[in-house]
């Protein structure tokens, strides 16, 4: 992936973006584009064939029948999604291989909210953390002990490598920790610059529409409980201003689906001071009302919940009621889908009325 690194130093990053269609004519077709982002919990956990079984089954159906037709699941046809390699039409399956996530109800409700065409497009890495891989530039890198500490320990590991195989990989370099802090968030620019330059190859039915980004979806927090727990709420209000800042839109719609993977119990630990500062988004003055937090936890599959510590002594049960374990959401499309409608129904309250 071409990283975004040299366009943001260079102050092209959002120009490459904003220019697009500014020379059109002013009847020109917009469409409608979001950014979800985060780790693992936004790839998209629930088993797609889960997925299936509960859209049909008496007593989950009624979860799905919205996002249905007859007796499959709907492809829409104004509502597009690119993650990563993937791209099309939106449909089920559009989360880590075989599986499905929020993108799925989410892009269903802002399909049927704009007369325009609708463009998700996903930036998730599993195992990612915002105090060093989605570090925000204005957060600055740790000092120099961290960075040299770091360095040390990963020159161990490899050195250690190359004797137990018989190898001469190359030592890590200074560099090479310090690259590593920021790359997701310079990729996550990489993906909006690539696809607004690509648009009409990699979707032909939008070809030659305006595109506008027009909202931004974070789902993350899992690895900063181990380390960057201190730093979240700072790092998190970096990562909204810097956001802004490079895509030069001050008051982008901004919604945060804080970490729930607590459930129906109290949150603990640095689960609960991870979401914790998520949810202070709410309040912080400067935000202008444009960036809303939502809890997830209250919105469990309690029948997941509940078989959980039991799946593997009821194995047939757990089949047809989840497919992962608790830090992806038990796996459970239902959890996913409400987590999904949530972040929906966020969104449409940060959007200009029409």
């Amino acid at each position: 992936m071409r990283s975004a690194g040299s366009l943001i130093a260079n102050g092209l990053c959002w120009v490459l973006i904003a220019t697009h269609g500014s020379a059109q004519a002013s009847d020109e077709k917009a469409v409608k584009v979001f950014l979800l982002a985060g780790q693992s919990n936004m790839e998209g956990k629930a088993p797609t064939a889960l997925l299936n079984l509960q859209a049909l089954a008496p007593a989950t159906k009624d979860q799905f029948a919205h996002l249905r037709t007859g007796d499959a699941f709907e492809v829409r046809q104004d509502v597009f999604i690119k993650y990563l390699t993937r791209h099309g039409p939106l449909s089920v399956g559009y989360g880590s291989p075989d599986r499905t996530g929020v993108e799925f109800e989410f892009g269903h409700m802002l399909g049927e909210h704009f007369s325009e065409p609708v463009l998700l497009i996903k930036a998730a890495w599993g195992g990612h953390s915002l105090c060093k891989d989605f570090r925000p530039p204005s957060a600055g890198l740790p000092n120099a002990e961290v960075l040299a500490a770091e360095l040390a320990k990963a020159q161990k590991q490899v050195q250690a490598d190359n004797d137990k195989n018989h190898r001469n990989v190359p030592l890590p370099t200074y560099d090479d920790i310090r690259n590593q802090y920021g790359a997701s968030y310079r990729n996550m620019l990489s993906e909006v610059v690539e696809t607004r330059n690509n648009l009409g190859t990699l979707f032909p039915e939008l070809k030659g529409c305006k595109f506008e980004l027009a909202g931004f979806v974070w789902f993350q927090g899992w690895n900063d409980q181990y380390g960057g727990q201190d730093e979240y709420e700072s790092n998190l209000k970096n990562l909204i201003h810097d956001l802004r800042r490079d895509v030069s839109a001050a008051h982008l719609p901004i919604v945060i689906a804080a970490m729930g993977q607590n459930g129906s119990k109290p949150a603990g630990g640095a689960l609960k001071m991870v979401q914790a500062a998520q949810m202070a988004m709410n309040d912080v003055p400067e935000f202008g009302g444009n960036v809303r937090s939502i809890r997830t936890d209250n919105l469990v599959d309690r029948a997941a919940e509940d078989l959980y510590p039991h799946w593997k002594e009821r194995e047939k049960e757990w089949q047809v009621t989840g497919g992962d374990h608790p830090y992806h959401y038990f796996g459970s499309p239902i959890w996913f889908t409400r987590i999904g409608h949530a972040m929906g129904e966020a969104m449409l309250l940060l959007l200009p009325a029409k």
